[in-house]
């Protein structure tokens, strides 16, 4: 019996995604866990793995076909007995494949009406019937989906490019390193994205249009407010070093882990900050729940801490440490990326002095972190110099008042320059 392949629901808000690659063709044997394919959600770019073992009997999507509905069948594998051949003619007769909305479906034949005896059939709006290429006959590119569309936009042949990623991933840095060597074929997209002069387009990805239209709707709906406070961070970090010599192996506190731990502890501590704006109702949250901003190729993506307050700091390194990496390799979960109370973005590694963040609906708060730098203060009257932390808050007015946040603030400072108040 044939093995349908469903387009995965990889978040909870997940209703469409872009097909962005098969990493597999008709006739390719593929066993359960095996990476078939890139899909691009509103949240990032996953790899699908295979559930079962089969053959490809035929692929009803193609590669880079947006819209595609959840539970929508992308694809069908033959078991072990069965005729690839067989089970893809089967598979079209029975009809069994969800509706997909393309963008390349001719509106005419959308607004015209469907008739009453075929109304129950399935629209397939890919080029089904299209031959298909066996992907196993050249040894898998391993190349990340940013990588990989900035190649083919500027013509560069991802063959031969030697990758600077986690087991020799191609990543955009490296596409960028190289000289442009071109491909033997070009699609009509790609040649409307040939250089012009010192330009080029790159089509916005389905993660960098939600990045783009989430955080318009929260700066034009969310009344942020800014406070900022420099913190003291010379304990810290004297608390840093003598905790990691005693630490176990392969266990390393980072600045930010304990920074985490910081403002959990002052969510707790200041819980009518712990909130989110509902319309009629205000969110009060129980536990912080730390939503961590990490870069990852063609944007970012906002890992969960779940009740931080609850994590010592040996914990909060091995989790963060987990959350951040499988975060770029595109491996996370959906429920370790939706949700959480409060949100951290530290730019501090970058170099960057200070910046004011804006909020990640529908978190009440997030807190930009600046570098920790040298600088000149004075302490009891006396010149001084200290390291440094700029840390700036954006809150949600609607949830949040000025006051609630100073004292957050303060509260949060307070831990930062006493940690081991954070022990308590």
């Amino acid at each position: 019996m044939a093995i349908e392949i469903k387009m995965p629901a990889l978040s909870p808000t997940m209703t469409t995604g872009t097909l962005a690659k098969w990493l597999v063709g008709a006739g390719d044997r593929v066993n359960s866990g095996d990476v078939i394919a890139e899909i691009e959600t509103d949240k990032a770019t996953m790899e699908v793995e295979s559930v079962d073992d089969g053959v490809v009997a035929k692929i009803f999507v193609d590669s880079g076909t947006e819209n595609v509905a959840v539970g929508a069948v992308i694809a069908v594998l033959a078991e072990d007995g069965e005729t690839a051949s067989d089970v893809a003619k089967t598979s079209l007769q029975e009809s069994s494949v969800a509706p997909v909305l393309s963008v390349a479906t001719d509106a005419k034949a959308l607004a015209e009406p469907v008739p009453a005896s075929v109304s129950a059939a399935p629209v397939i709006a890919t080029a089904a019937s299209a031959p298909q290429t066996n992907s196993r006959a050249k040894p898998r590119i391993f190349a990340s989906p940013l990588a990989r569309r900035i190649a083919a936009d500027r013509h560069i042949a991802l063959d031969g490019i030697t990758g600077s990623g986690p087991h020799g991933r191609i990543l955009r840095r490296d596409v960028d390193a190289v000289a442009i060597t071109p491909i033997a074929e070009t699609t009509a997209a790609q040649t409307e994205a040939i250089q012009q002069g010192d330009s080029y387009l790159v089509v916005n990805s389905q993660m960098r249009k939600t990045i783009a239209d989430r955080l318009k709707d929260s700066k034009q709906q969310a009344p942020h407010f800014y406070l900022t406070v420099d913190c003291v961070i010379d304990n810290l970090l004297e608390a840093r070093k003598a905790l990691n010599a005693k630490a176990a192996e392969g266990i390393k506190i980072s600045v930010n882990d304990m920074i985490i731990r910081a403002a959990a502890m002052a969510l707790i501590a200041v819980p009518e900050a712990n909130v989110s704006w509902e319309g009629e109702n205000t969110r009060m949250f129980n536990h912080a729940d730390i939503a961590m901003a990490v870069a990852i190729d063609g944007g970012l993506i906002t890992p969960i801490v779940w009740a931080a307050e609850q994590k010592g700091l040996a914990a909060l390194s091995q989790v963060t440490a987990d959350l951040a990496a499988r975060a770029r390799d595109g491996k996370l979960a959906a429920n370790e990326y939706t949700g959480g109370s409060f949100t951290i973005s530290n730019l501090g590694m970058f170099g960057v002095r200070e910046f004011a963040a804006v909020i990640n609906p529908p978190h009440g708060g997030i807190l930009a972190v600046g570098a920790g730098e040298q600088r000149p203060i004075v302490i009891d009257g006396n010149l001084a110099v200290a390291t440094a932390m700029s840390v700036t808050l954006s809150a949600d007015h609607r949830a949040v008042d000025g006051a609630v946040g100073a004292r957050w603030l303060q509260a949060f400072k307070g831990f930062v320059e006493n940690p081991v108040t954070m022990l308590l």
